[in-house]
């Protein structure tokens, strides 16, 4: 018989299963990060899409959806409403016409900087008690840990 205390996974308390603290930090960093983008216009989808484009521009829709987690389908109508809202723009791409690339506009590069505000004032109130060094280790676990599940 295992004592309760070593076991880990599912059917152990739900407070050791790792899977509970990331669903639950998932969760309340996306309700944050909605209540401040709301009142701008912006969602949680849409500020990936616009802040990856900030970091890599053009992308194709395909990464995008790679970058955002997000499915193909779902990526294409993000994209569509933010070409329609002034975000962005698309093109087919020179190389591969097959590829749509996908740009920011002034519009989109506005939103995207008030966007990363937000982020920035959630990551400073959350991670204000956090060391560098704390804060680079717990990337390192949780980048190990998504290389794991792919």
């Amino acid at each position: 018989m295992h004592d309760e205390q070593d076991t880990v996974g599912p059917f152990s308390r739900k407070t050791d299963w790792p899977y509970y603290w990331v669903t639950r930090v998932s969760a309340r960093y996306i309700n944050e990060m909605e209540k401040l983008l709301k009142p701008a216009g912006l969602d949680v989808p849409r500020w990936r899409v616009l802040s990856s484009l900030r970091e890599h521009s053009p992308l194709g829709v395909s990464e995008i959806s790679d970058y955002c987690i997000l499915k193909l389908n779902t990526t294409t109508k993000i994209v569509q409403r933010m070409v329609a809202d002034g975000l962005v723009t698309t093109r087919s791409s020179p190389q591969d016409a097959r590829v749509t690339e996908v740009s920011l506009t002034k519009k989109g590069e506005e939103a995207a900087i008030r966007a990363s505000h937000f982020a920035e004032m959630v990551f400073d109130r959350t991670f204000a008690d956090f060391k560098p060094d704390e804060i680079a280790q717990m990337n390192q676990l949780l980048k190990r840990l998504f290389e794991k599940l792919g």
